[in-house]
């Protein structure tokens, strides 16, 4: 296993079990809210914490982009980090959230790591060396016709001014497939497209820690991810989909016609 991967399992895991611990008693943790919608928890901040410490004494030089704590440091290595993606989720008590950390090599992710910690179910890859759960080798799934599809999503809670052009497309993608699921952190929902559990997934106004590891796994796994345009820059412009191959072209068609350029 390569060591930085190692790296990050291991403050995944000392992530995941502060998360645990904290699960047991929800009540007496205390919530902030940083914007509509948006919150965050003395147990991100502690996790975060925690995987700081352990990726930065085994990598002082390299760069930080974290969701609480923001960007430090200059080095052609970043590590993004989103020490508990489904914060909303969990407050509430609801078993779907992850820890997601990467690490990015110049203009490519090249390790990932979501972890699950309330199913204990490790996600990991290496760049150009698979992906896996567990040990297991993950693979998306074989489907070939959007109708028999379970398709991912996420409505735009941050960004509500998409929320209109967002209906649009969960209109015609609901007509196209067999269901759509929106469980509510998208880097599981990312790394249940690359293990086959979702056979694609798109998200308007995510942020990159949101979609740097489980991008990783998806191509790792053997799927394609882009922004709506079918480019490689959703991790800039926070819109992505992604699928196995066959499915991705046809998810891309139903995004993409709704599609309208944002003014900026």
């Amino acid at each position: 296993m390569h060591p930085m991967l190692n790296t990050a399992i291991k403050a995944a895991r000392k992530a995941g079990a502060i998360i645990n611990r904290a699960s047991l008693d929800l009540d007496l943790v205390r919530v902030s809210t940083k914007g509509r919608s948006d919150f965050v928890t003395e147990v991100d901040k502690a996790a975060e914490v925690a995987i700081l410490e352990i990726v930065s004494k085994a990598y002082p030089d390299h760069a930080i982009l974290a969701e609480e704590s923001g960007a430090s440091g200059q080095s052609e290595y970043t590590w993004i980090i989103d020490p508990l993606d489904g914060t909303t989720n969990f407050i509430h008590g609801f078993p779907q959230y992850a820890v997601s950390i990467a690490l990015r090599h110049r203009e490519h992710v090249t390790q990932a790591v979501v972890y699950d910690p309330t199913r204990n179910e490790l996600f990991t890859a290496t760049r150009g060396r698979g992906a896996f759960m567990n040990e297991r080798r993950l693979r998306v799934s074989k489907r070939e016709r959007l109708a028999d599809c379970l398709i991912g999503t996420g409505f735009p809670f941050r960004a509500i001014e998409h929320l209109d052009e967002y209906v649009r497309m969960f209109k015609r993608i609901t007509e196209t497939t067999a269901g759509v699921r929106r469980p509510g952190a998208a880097a599981l929902d990312l790394a249940y497209v690359a293990a086959g559990r979702l056979d694609g997934f798109w998200e308007i106004g995510l942020s990159p820690w949101d979609m740097a590891a489980g991008s990783l796994l998806i191509l790792e796994a053997g799927g394609l991810v882009s922004n709506f345009k079918g480019e490689p820059s959703f991790m800039d412009d926070g819109r992505i989909v992604c699928a196995p191959p066959k499915i991705f072209s046809q998810l891309l068609a139903l995004v993409g016609d709704v599609h309208q350029p944002q003014a900026t």
